[in-house]
Formats: structure tokens, sequence, C-alpha cells
């Protein structure tokens, strides 16, 4: 069985837990016409040990500057959450949409800068030779997913927003910081591939 059947497999079945479904309870309030849509694609390279592949944003970037993120962003009119999670990893990473095999799109993710998250899975290659778009992305870099859904590596962490405390989920790997909506997806695409 090819890791994209196997993931296939473990997404047809539902979680026992509830799955986070966005930064702060507070955004349930909101109805999904409210947010801008967008889609991320959690690209899983098809080695032994499958990894995840993950960006570091550009320092220069007026929002999420720095922080490690999914290549993704905002739906084009006319797009699809599938359409635009791989057209903005070509745009990214130079991630080109042939060699994604693509398993499917789990549960939205609802951000607390009005964001709402389709992540779309898929299986690449290992060893693609990815650029960063030098004006968004610092750096592209691969982390084991045996590491990324260990909850032993899943802290909570709060901060002030807003007025607001606010409860985030962090994952350091290395001298990186993987928190908030992405770390998040992590642990949800983690419960729902419990199976895996």
């Amino acid at each position: 069985m090819t890791l994209t059947d196997r993931l296939r497999a473990a997404l047809s079945n539902r979680p026992d837990m509830e799955l986070l479904a966005g930064d702060h309870a507070d955004l349930a309030r909101h109805a999904a016409t409210d947010l801008t849509a967008a889609a991320v694609l959690i690209a899983f390279t098809d080695r032994p040990d499958p990894g995840i592949l993950l960006t570091q944003r550009a320092e220069t970037l007026r929002h999420h500057a720095g922080q490690v993120a999914f290549p993704g962003g905002r739906l084009d009119p006319g797009e699809d959450a599938i359409a635009a999670a791989l057209r903005e990893a070509e745009e990214e990473i130079a991630l080109p949409r042939a060699v994604v095999e693509l398993v499917g799109a789990i549960d939205p993710y609802r951000t607390g800068t009005r964001f709402d998250i389709t992540p779309v899975v898929g299986v690449v290659p290992p060893d693609l030779a990815l650029v960063p778009a030098e004006a968004e992305v610092a750096s592209v870099f691969e982390v084991p997913f045996s590491f990324l859904r260990d909850p032993a590596r899943h802290h909570r962490a709060s901060a002030w927003w807003q007025g607001a405390e606010r409860h985030y989920i962090e994952i350091p790997w290395n001298d990186r910081r993987i928190w908030g909506a992405t770390a998040a997806m992590i642990v949800n695409l983690s419960h729902r591939l419990a199976s895996l």
C-alpha cells in the first residue's frame, strides 16, 4: 500500500476527539462569509519516515513575518481550495503541481486574522530541488511527521492579543518555532491520522 493510499484510508476515519476549529472560541460566531477563504498544502514526502514540507516566511512581509507556515494563501476568484494550494506551493517554493499526488482536503481552520483555511493533503517525491520565492519565503525545510505528531512535542502557550488572553500550540523544531494556526493544523492532522 502506498503512502497516498495509507493517508486516504486514515483520513476516511473520523477522530474520536474533537478537532481544533479555530484560533479562538469566539471565531465560531462569525459566518464563513465574514472570513477570507484560503488554502494550504500539507505536502508529505514519500519516504519510509514521511516528512512534511514547511516554509519560514520572509522577515520583510507585513503579516506573519518570519513565521513557519505551510505553503498557501488566499483563493483567487473562481478557484477552489485544491487549485489554490497547488498554485501557492508552485509560486512560493517552486513545487510543480504535476508531482503532487493529491490525497484530499481536510477540516478547515479559522484564524484570528480572519482566514478560513482549508488544508489540502498531498504526497510528493522526497528530496525535490525546491526554490523559495525570495519576496515571500526565506527557506523551505522538512520535519518528520513522526516528530510533529508526537503529543509530547505539542506545548500549550498563551499570549495577550486584542485585549484577551489567547491560547495556542507551539512545536519547537531545531532552531524554529512552529506555532499558532500551523501547529493547530498539525495537531488536527495528527488526530485524523491516528491510525496511520
